[in-house]
């Protein structure tokens, strides 16, 4: 009957196997970055900053302004009747010449502007890509979790069938079986509960990709730790270079310090232009007379030069707290700089950690697993009894529940490490 159940089992698994849909690593950080909601909305601010990005904007074109009116006007004084029509049209241009150098300023923020969006938007995609990768390999942690427990609740339903069957023969006594069944249904318990703990961490994989349909994927990535051997100088160097946190650092002090040649450039004089044409056409009708018509047009250009030369001491003042502000924001970029240097090493020598951990907890499973199959033997042939058969169950369990605690976490300080250094993206691009 056990044999029955086995087959039927595996023509199940069978079957679900080949309806579910396979999931890589990589499709899901793909459909994560196509569909997720935060780096959706980072995109479309970036593309506001890049229609934003234009010398119109920045005020280096003229305007021009077209205006038609129609005036109108009837009198009746003592019967006398007056009747004036008045149609007037014209076109203005209006330009800023010469502003102290403010339109080349201005658009010099405009690109700092888009750059940062562009910035952030990548900052958003390397957060979504860590998050990925580590929901992804939750789940396969969940899942080998799972196949664990099952081992282990396999062995304990085995030992419980063989008390059974001993207590019939008379080798075993009801306190014997008692004891089996309830290491079956505790291990039958922690089975369950990591069933749902399987479930929640598929389920936090599908909402970080953006599904709202549930599928039941079958993740067919390996659930394994590839060490690298890295230099924490060449990560270094990677780190000034890529690390997003800081580009957008250096981003904001080239801002600011447009900002003080903004606050320059209001000492300096203006030189606009405003010139237009008017024309009108006007018509009165006194009377009987019939309607009599004139036309008129005006033509003007003009420029102004103001400059001006006191105003309070405001733009001085504007101008000091501009630089001020850039006094510190280098503070803060030297302690950003300083504080991820700090980050680095924690993490590298972490990483370096988790690493050995690796190899520790691989020679502890085979110590466990080993254990385990002398002891089942000893206990099938009575050499040691049912609690010590027990203690090394859960000490199987212990050591192949770290194993994968421990490939869990290394992944887990890797993908930390290739964040910080700014080079996730190209990881796992």
């Amino acid at each position: 009957m056990k044999t029955i159940k086995i087959l039927v089992l595996l023509m199940v698994v069978s079957v679900v196997a080949q309806a579910q849909q396979s999931l890589t690593l990589t499709d899901a950080i793909a459909k994560a970055l196509e569909n997720n909601y935060n780096i959706i909305i980072a995109r479309e601010n970036q593309k506001i900053a890049e229609i934003q990005n234009n010398w119109g904007t920045a005020g280096r074109y003229p305007y021009i302004n077209l205006s038609l009116g129609d005036n109108n006007s009837y009198r009746a004084v003592d019967g006398d009747n007056t009747t004036t029509i008045s149609l007037t049209g014209g076109a203005s241009v209006s330009w800023t010449i010469f502003d102290g150098f403010s339109v080349s300023i201005s658009k010099a923020r405009l690109e700092e502007l888009e750059n940062l969006t562009k910035n952030n938007t990548a900052v958003m995609v390397e957060s979504t890509i860590q998050s990925i990768i580590l929901a992804y390999y939750d789940v396969l942690l969940q899942k080998e979790k799972l196949a664990t427990y099952n081992e282990v609740m396999q062995l304990s339903e085995d030992r419980f069938e063989r008390t059974e069957q001993q207590k019939e023969y008379g080798a075993a006594v009801t306190y014997d079986v008692l004891q089996a069944q309830n290491a079956y249904l505790a291990d039958r318990a922690n089975y369950l509960l990591q069933e749902v703990s399987y479930k929640n961490s598929k389920r936090n994989l599908a909402y970080l990709m953006a599904e709202k349909e549930a599928t039941d994927y079958d993740y067919t990535d390996n659930f394994e730790a590839v060490t690298e051997d890295y230099s924490i100088a060449d990560l270094r160097a990677q780190m000034i270079e890529n690390n997003k946190s800081l580009q957008s650092q250096y981003i904001n002090q080239r801002l600011l310090d447009n900002a003080i040649a903004s606050a320059k450039s209001a000492f300096s004089p203006s030189l606009d232009f405003i010139g237009g044409v008017t024309g009108t056409r006007a018509g009165s009708k006194y009377g009987d007379v019939d309607m009599g018509w004139a036309n008129s047009a005006n033509f003007y250009g003009n420029f102004t030069l103001s400059w001006n030369l006191f105003n309070g001491g405001n733009r001085k003042r504007a101008l000091q707290i501009a630089e001020i502000d850039s006094d510190i924001a280098m503070v803060e970029l030297n302690e950003m700089q300083h504080d991820l240097d700090n980050s680095l090493a924690n993490l590298f020598e972490f990483y370096q950690v988790r690493k050995e951990l690796l190899i520790v907890a691989d020679e502890n499973l085979e110590a466990a697993k080993l254990n385990l199959q002398i002891s089942r033997d000893k206990f099938e042939a009575g050499a040691i009894n049912s609690f010590n058969y027990r203690d090394v169950q859960e000490i199987y369990l212990q050591a192949a529940q770290g194993r994968l605690e421990a490939i869990y976490n290394f992944i887990n300080a890797q993908t930390s490490l290739l964040r910080l250094a700014g080079v996730i993206v190209q990881q796992y691009d």
